[in-house]
């Protein structure tokens, strides 16, 4: 490793990296803990009414003190319906809690439902009810918050809050349930360790004084995030951190991203070229488009570059482009030995979700988002039209996907359209030019049809005034993310829920999880009948429409659609 190869571990600081005035200490991802009781905290003892059967799980109390000594707030989040099934009185719960808290210190809120499923309330998990109330007294937002639980109603209604959740399995944790969680810990300690972890590795490294420019930050920084749309927009927050300790922020991507491009704050040029080494179905290498590419990087006179890829794609390529064009230095996630093509070599553990796996890059080249803005995906406000569907509260349904394997099976998506137009939900279907067909058939006779008629930005717009979408691992979903717009997601498993799921909204997954193509990274389904997204049912997406709070919208008696956007269905 060359001298000023530093491994991430030790270029880690709490403070704000040097070199610009406006460098940023970092974002806050967590602020507060939410814990389940029973199976988590303490042994699960059923219908528990006595304060004498409470025994914490090993580890628990100092886990506990961990979190406390960091500055993060905890709360804890339990169904209890042995009130309403009379098996104890809320006197007696309330005399287990204060037992719990005698063993394990306070807690700064305790939320509880009393309620059996059949009551329909919704406090009890799954639902996110208790997330929100009890992220609400702790003065945070759910998206701050980490549920810990070790059932899957406890990840379940973190995920539909909006929260990050943690599965800890036990004995009584279903396999589907550990095949489904994005985050699982072997116990509570280890979540705590992985908790405290992911927030330092977003927390800018003290980096060697680098010079000052006159516009007060460092200079000119390249940033490279090839690959599809979806793939520059969960590398938003990183690109917003760059800039927020750059001068000028030029950013190089390939022609199926351009779109997403120009909708990402923080950038102010876009240099669009095909590369080989990315590009799913690519092209010949050319030695003479290769140097007309270091041409071009040469005349932005860089002075360092941070090249963003997603956990299966190598940087090398395009550091070796970089050094040829002149660029001092080079920051890049890496397991490959570089050589002298990196100057800053990062590594990252699996299932981290990719937009804090960039986060945690530009961290590591000196680079945070300002301590008091959210680490969410953004859009310019500027670059999205209003939408051409009014008015707002409708539900969207994306079927389709540029990877064929993530795509909702055509009579699996007329099935879900025809469903949630028989539940009272007004439909806009969307898609590519090349889908319409997909699109009038889900969107029948009750839905609006917008397949082809739609830019990246345009999309945007229709999202950001939807109540919910329905859509798979695509790049919609992400839109939807950037936008603040709750997602049920058809979630193919064939790369990880963890790292691709839609980043800190609510959401809501669907799917086989265990699936034979899981893990696969399959473009096409290597299945036949295509398993994991034909087993879904129509009504399991009316249901997670009510989970996320989406009710069916009847308040006008059409959908009407602007000019610009073409008459109704």
């Amino acid at each position: 490793m060359r001298q000023d190869q530093v491994e991430p571990d030790q270029r880690r600081s709490a403070g704000a990296c040097s070199g610009a005035d406006r460098a940023a200490a970092g974002p806050v991802l967590f602020d507060a803990v939410l814990l389940d009781r029973d199976g988590t905290l303490v042994e699960d003892v059923p219908f528990n009414g006595d304060p004498e059967k409470v025994r914490p799980l090993p580890g628990v109390r100092a886990a506990l003190d961990r979190l406390r000594a960091a500055g993060l707030r905890l709360g804890v989040v339990t169904n209890q319906s042995g009130v309403a099934r009379g098996l104890f009185s809320g006197s007696q719960m309330a005399a287990v809690h204060a037992r719990v808290e005698q063993l394990l210190g306070p807690f700064g809120t305790w939320r509880v439902c009393p309620h059996e499923d059949a009551d329909g309330c919704g406090c009890r998990k799954p639902a996110p009810g208790l997330v929100w109330a009890a992220a609400a007294d702790l003065g945070t937002v759910p998206a701050r918050c980490v549920v810990v639980g070790d059932i899957g109603r406890d990840v379940v209604a973190a995920a539909a809050a909006g929260a990050a959740g943690v599965l800890v399995p036990t004995v009584v944790t279903r396999a589907e349930e550990v095949a489904a969680a994005a985050w699982t810990a072997v116990d509570l300690p280890a979540a705590v360790e992985e908790i405290l972890r992911r927030q330092a590795a977003v927390t800018p490294a003290a980096v060697a004084p680098w010079p000052v420019s006159s516009g007060g930050g460092r200079g000119t920084v390249v940033v490279v995030r090839a690959d599809s749309v979806g793939d520059v927009l969960v590398t938003g927050p990183a690109v917003r951190a760059v800039a927020a300790g750059a001068d000028r922020v030029v950013l190089v991507c390939g022609p199926r991203g351009r779109a997403a491009a120009d909708l990402l704050p923080g950038v102010d040029e876009v240099i669009e070229h095909p590369l080989p080494w990315i590009d799913p179905v690519p092209a010949p290498v050319d030695p003479a488009d290769m140097r007309g590419l270091v041409g071009r990087l040469a005349a932005v006179g860089a002075d360092e570059a941070v090249i963003f890829t997603s956990f299966h794609q190598s940087p090398l390529p395009m550091a070796l482009l970089l050094r040829m064009a002149g660029v001092p230095r080079v920051a890049a996630i890496s397991d490959d030995y570089p050589g002298s093509l990196l100057d800053v070599r990062h590594r990252v553990p699996p299932g981290v979700p990719e937009p804090e796996r960039a986060l945690s890059l530009a961290a590591a080249a000196g680079y945070g988002l300002p301590a008091d803005e959210e680490p969410t995906l953004h859009l310019r406000p500027e670059a999205v039209p209003p939408s051409p569907v009014g008015p707002p509260g409708y539900v969207v349904l994306h079927p389709g996907s540029s990877v064929p394997s993530r795509a909702c099976p055509p009579e699996v998506a007329v099935g879900i359209g025809r469903a949630l137009v028989d539940a009272g939900h007004r439909v806009v279907v969307t898609g590519t030019p090349a889908e319409r067909e997909l699109t009038a058939a889900v969107a029948g006779a009750g839905g609006v049809d917008l397949g082809g008629r739609t830019g990246l930005a345009e999309l945007a717009g229709v999202i950001a005034d939807a109540a919910a979408v329905v859509v798979g691992n695509t790049g919609p979903a992400h839109l939807a993310a950037a936008v603040g717009t709750p997602v049920v997601s058809l979630f193919a498993p064939t790369v990880p829920f963890g790292q691709w799921a839609p980043y800190r909204v609510p959401t809501v997954r669907l799917g086989d999880p265990t699936a034979p193509c899981r893990d696969t990274r399959a473009a096409t389904c290597p299945v036949p009948g295509h398993p994991c997204l034909a087993g879904i049912q129509p009504a399991d997406v009316v249901a997670a429409l009510r989970l996320l709070g989406v009710t069916p919208d009847r308040a006008t008696a059409g959908v009407a659609v602007t000019a610009s956007g073409g008459s109704a269905r």
